[in-house]
């Protein structure tokens, strides 16, 4: 019994990294645009789509694969400054239902154009083989690209804490979430650090798509697996927070993992059970809102 729980815990973890690796653009977009980017799943699945195709081209290995989920970034990246001057900038002023009908129209031009380029085939794609198979630790099974994914995340998470907290351009990204309209009267151009933002949250949108691609098949559903997960990490977390959202995705990860194995005739209901339990208690997240 006590194996199950530890495996389920290691599970639990995989989940929750995979779950935050989806959620950290999304609340970076917020953060700094406060814009919902209900499309962002969509930029997630076109990521997994690109990746795919370079793998095609770049062939198997995870020297291969890392590379493919980077240039998958960088196209994703690209489409988000044509998305950020054509929609993005037109909806960060408006009322909230205009940004969640206008993101989620995004959304449908994401699934469409995927069908148009890729087809409605399903694909499936394997690990590669350096972080293929599983590790024993005693009894315990853990599968290597679990650990990959684990390791990932984090990288992602260290990555996005030493740029806002340690150099000098995420000390200028926290003073535009904070007062927009006072950096742009130090002299600063807010709207080209606005698209910045938006290039490297859809690039985290691009990567997450890549890394992710062997943990499920490549379909134009794709766009939805993680999507609601990821919003409700970002909603608990505290909306912007980088912080609160890995932690929120944590307890998600861990929360799905462990009902699955405690009540497995009622898969998915922990996690709601769990937001609105952490929603009353907290209101307003785990961690203060805000780019942080």
């Amino acid at each position: 019994m006590s194996m199950q729980l530890t495996f389920a815990l290691v599970n639990g973890l995989t989940v929750g990294m995979s779950i935050f690796l989806v959620a950290a653009g999304l609340t970076l977009v917020f953060g700094i645009l406060r814009i919902l980017n209900f499309a962002h799943g969509g930029f997630f699945m076109i990521g997994a789509y690109l990746t795919f195709s370079f793998l095609q081209v770049l062939g198997d290995g995870l020297a291969q694969f890392l590379l493919a989920s980077l240039a998958a970034g960088v196209v994703v990246a690209g489409i988000g400054i044509v998305t950020d001057r054509i929609v993005l900038r037109r909806l960060k002023d408006l009322d909230e239902e205009y940004m969640l009908i206008g993101t989620f129209g995004l959304l449908m031009v994401c699934v469409g154009a995927v069908k148009l380029i890729w087809g409605l085939d399903y694909h499936s794609v394997s690990p590669p083989s350096e972080v293929s198979g599983i590790l024993r630790f005693g009894n315990l099974i853990v599968s290597k690209y679990s650990l990959f994914i684990v390791a990932m995340g984090l990288v992602v998470f260290f990555a996005l804490e030493f740029a806002i907290h340690r150099l000098w351009i995420g000390k200028i990204v926290q003073s535009l979430a904070n007062d927009g309209w006072m950096t742009g009267l130090l002299g600063l151009n807010v709207p080209l650090l606005f698209t910045g933002v938006v290039i490297v949250a859809f690039a985290l949108a691009g990567l997450a798509g890549g890394l992710l691609l062997p943990n499920q098949s490549l379909s134009p559903e794709l766009g939805h697996a993680y999507t609601l997960n990821a919003f409700i990490a970002v909603i608990i977390g505290g909306l912007g927070n980088i912080r609160g959202a890995l932690f929120a995705s944590l307890i998600l990860g861990i929360t799905e993992s462990m009902s699955s194995f405690i009540i497995p005739g009622m898969p998915g209901l922990a996690i709601y059970v769990v937001m609105i339990v952490l929603l009353f208690a907290r209101p307003n997240g785990l961690f203060h809102r805000g780019v942080s």
